[in-house]
């Protein structure tokens, strides 16, 4: 692919007469892509990949097909700079490409081969995308024949994913559609928006009242675009995409990025309502905050909650603990956005200058305790992410000055997290899938003369990389392990090496084993001996090498558990040390019935409760009344590991805590569906059920079951007992029979359930058990159950399905449930009798 500059397309353009963004090369790529409909001399797309700091251009006359079939021609034209990226209006008649711009989609893209510039000399680009239409895999071919000024023409063409589409559905060009403002190009040709929405061109001017004693009503500063209406309730908020690294270009504010609750103030006539992230009325949690937003003006704020530590630093396990023990005396409210004040909506407002209308709409510091201006920075992210990560904090949350307040999420606001960054030994490595490549290296650190293995890093290598290792690691090829202790699972296809290489790198945290997560290589150190990494020198800081190593070892780890999915017993282990956070969240610390699968799946399996003499003395136990034999309980990190090497395929755990089984944390309703029932019917029984709980004031939560179900889950302060729990379930589930006796079911017996929904409310009785969220399924495909959020059930329109092997998708798309713990209610009696329990 020639190489390109912006020379071409400065060349072409009148700065003068148009609003397009004269732009320069940027340093960094954030890989981000856009797609903007162009109805210029004829209608076509532009579609622009970002690389080496600019954005590679194509010109798609007959748009995207999400159909494989469909082959667009996709002509390349000039680099254009990354801020054109948020270009929307219209180029004057006359000058080049004169005509109107529509930003179709906008999003980041992945190369699948991680050398991207070798993928665009060779013509052939294979590419994830991730945007607000597009997703999945894609691919950019360059034709044989002549070339025009920038390049050969090429094929713009959608790989086979779950993506794919066909027939009508596939010609998403139809969609006419703006994700920036929602306008039509015929909107956008005839409107008087500001054109173009990058950098500082074109602001709208903010006049401002300046009178010192004003009071901080009258100070808010007023724009033609705001609106005079009724102040609404609840708004849906802005959220952050995840970048690698802040925005360097000029036009962004960084903000420290809190962990807390994001709480929604609204003020109205002296009262005051805190809405969560999700729209729960959160009012009675934070009564503190509360009073003292009543003497704010009128208007609605966005924050965030928090707890604080040592040095103001924000603590989430200590805001959990605070509101668990409602001791709230000590939270304050960080804001950072002003979304309505003074009869006026405004979002439309540049971020900017919203920041200075919420400046004047607080006290003064010194006259409030509890609710804190968040002030921003203009110097350069990097730099403030670097002196964030310093002090312990999160990351930064990075927003563009001149950009509207727009709910959702979006690259309007983009947030960059802390890293990790370490040394590390290589004592080996493992061969790639081609069994020649490079693999993984495997990593460890010196415990004064031993050297402990804190896991694998696989990502970080491109060809010049492995190239230079190979290099170094051949002369130190040996036969055996270097490591003492806890070896890596899966040696078979490793090479050992003497433990002379250092290698940085940076990584995401650590697994609960004491592994390394998310790990990426960032090159060979020459500078010092390997016996100093770790111990007692000072290349690494002691509080950074994990200490906790798994006494347990795998016999058979590769014994393939799920046979037809390749998912061995050793993949459990490692899924289990992932995700050991969330699932004993939910899992631990109960007790707990297990599903064992010594065979594998498709051999004999068997479920068990109680702990006997063969247990694993990592696995505890609880006695309970009424049985002679103790119930499992799984307490930590070590506990799953030990639920691994038994082969323990699923947790099913009580719904009540080990220290206070007769009280109930939770109860569940099992929508458990007929195989004739669609999947849309059930999600909307679900969303029914919800409706239902919340008109007794009751927030519930959906979770995918991993199996054909779903199950709705609410969050309970431990206080009314088994019986009156299943008595409000039983209640609750012959309400949805009586209602629609056609479809719903609240009776066990299977032959009376065929073509119906059965609301199963017997997860609430004792001892009764559910399957844990993140738990497998002993199931093909190595299914998992998975929390969701309503607004992603309400989405989607057949039943979604991850896996253990595709866990990042999960991870990705869907989340936790965030706001779970602070929503346990209590069942009341008023709850009960309303009912007819």
């Amino acid at each position: 692919m020639a190489r390109q500059t912006l020379s071409a397309y400065n060349r072409k353009r009148d700065f003068r007469k148009t609003a397009e963004p004269r732009g320069k090369k940027q340093k960094r790529d954030q890989h981000r892509f856009v797609i903007q409909k162009h109805d210029a001399s004829h209608l076509h797309f532009d579609f622009r990949l970002e690389h080496d700091g600019v954005l590679k251009s194509w010109a798609v006359p007959k748009g995207p097909s999400l159909d494989p079939a469909d082959k667009r021609l996709a002509v390349q034209v000039e680099d254009h700079p990354i801020e054109y990226g948020r270009f929307e209006g219209t180029i004057p008649e006359g000058e080049y490409g004169g005509g109107t711009v529509q930003l179709w989609d906008r999003g980041h893209w992945h190369p699948v081969d991680e050398d991207a510039a070798r993928a665009f000399r060779k013509g052939k680009i294979a590419f994830e995308l991730e945007g607000e239409r597009l997703q999945g895999r894609w691919a950019l071919v360059q034709m044989r024949g002549p070339r025009n000024k920038s390049g050969r023409n090429w094929l713009l063409i959608k790989e086979k994913d779950r993506y794919v589409r066909t027939g009508k559905a596939a010609d998403v060009a139809a969609i006419d559609e703006s994700v920036e403002s929602g306008r039509s190009l015929s909107e956008i040709a005839g409107g008087d928006a500001p054109e173009w929405r990058g950098g500082k061109a074109r602001k709208p001017k903010v006049k401002k009242k300046a009178a010192k004693k004003q009071t901080a009503r009258k100070r808010v500063a007023k724009t033609k675009a705001a609106r005079h209406r009724a102040m609404p309730g609840f708004i849906e908020p802005q959220l952050a995409k995840l970048w690698d690294v802040p925005p360097e270009e000029d036009g962004w504010a960084h903000e420290i990025k809190f962990d807390g609750y994001r709480i929604q103030l609204r003020i109205e006539g002296g009262e005051v309502t805190a809405w969560s992230r999700s729209g729960l009325d959160w009012t009675k949690k934070f009564p503190e905050i509360v009073a003292e937003a009543a003497n704010l003006p009128e208007g609605i704020v966005d924050g965030e909650v928090c707890a604080l530590a040592e040095g103001e630093r924000p603590d989430f396990p200590a805001l959990q603990a605070a509101l668990q023990e409602g001791d709230t005396a000590g939270l304050v409210y960080y804001a950072f956005d002003l979304l309505w004040a003074d009869g006026e909506d405004l979002r439309e407002q540049p971020f900017e200058t919203r920041k200075e209308n919420l400046k004047a709409f607080l006290p003064a510091e010194s006259k409030q305790k509890r609710i804190r201006f968040v002030p921003h920075f203009i110097s350069p992210g990097e730099s403030l992410r670097q002196s964030s990560c310093s002090m312990g904090l999160e990351g930064i949350i990075s927003k563009q000055l001149d950009a509207p307040y727009r709910s959702g999420r979006s690259d309007i606001w983009v947030k960059t997290k802390c890293k990790g960054r370490q040394e590390f030994v290589i004592g080996g490595y493992s061969r790639g899938t081609a069994g020649k490549s490079l693999g993984a290296l495997l990593m460890g650190v010196y415990d004064g003369k031993e050297l402990r293995y804190r896991g694998r890093v696989g990502t970080g290598f491109n060809a010049n990389i492995s190239a230079l290792l190979g290099k170094a690691m051949k002369p130190l090829v040996t036969k055996t392990s270097p490591f003492v202790g806890t070896q890596p699972d899966k040696t078979s296809d490793v090479i050992w090496l003497k433990p002379k290489l250092i290698g940085e790198v940076e990584y995401a945290g650590w697994t609960g084993d004491g592994l390394l997560r998310h790990a990426a290589f960032k090159g060979l150190r020459e500078d010092k001996p390997a016996k100093s990494v770790g111990g007692e020198g000072k290349a690494v800081a002691k509080a950074r090498i994990p200490k906790a190593q798994s006494k347990i070892a795998l016999s058979n780890p590769s014994k393939r558990l799920w046979p037809k999915d390749g998912v061995t017993k050793s993949d459990l282990a490692e899924y289990y040390a992932r995700m050991a956070e969330p699932l004993l969240r939910f899992a631990g610390n109960r007790p707990v019935s297990i599903v064992r699968a010594p065979d594998g799946i498709e051999g004999q399996t068997f479920f068990q409760r109680h702990h006997n003499r063969g247990t694993s003395s990592f696995i505890d136990r609880i006695k309970l009344a009424g049985d002679k034999q103790p119930y499992l309980v799984v307490k930590d990190a070590e506990g799953l590991r030990a639920m691994a090497q038994w082969g323990v395929v699923e947790l099913h755990p009580w719904g009540s805590t080990a220290k206070n089984v007769e009280k109930p944390d939770q109860m569940i309703f099992d929508f458990d569906p007929d195989a004739a029932v669609p999947f849309t019917f059930m999600k909307k029984a679900a969303l029914a059920m919800r409706d239902r709980l919340e008109d007794f004031g009751l927030a519930s939560f959906p979770k995918l079951t991993g199996g054909k179900g779903l199950h709705v889950v609410v969050p309970l302060k431990p206080k009314a007992g088994w019986k009156e729990v299943k008595a409000f379930t039983h209640a609750l589930a012959l309400a949805f029979e009586e209602a629609d006796p056609a479809h719903f079911i609240a009776e066990a017996r299977k032959a009376k359930r065929k073509g119906k929904i059965f609301v199963d409310y017997l997860r609430n009785d004792r001892s009764a058990t559910a399957v844990a969220c993140w738990s497998p399924r002993a199931r093909q495909g190595a299914p998992i159950a998975v929390p969701v959020t309503w607004d992603y059930l309400e989405k989607q329109k057949k039943l979604p399905v991850y896996s253990m092997t595709k866990l990042d998708a999960a991870l990705k798309h869907i989340g936790d449930w965030d706001e779970f713990e602070a929503s346990r209610q209590v069942l009341t009696k008023t709850m009960l009798q309303r009912a007819g329990a």
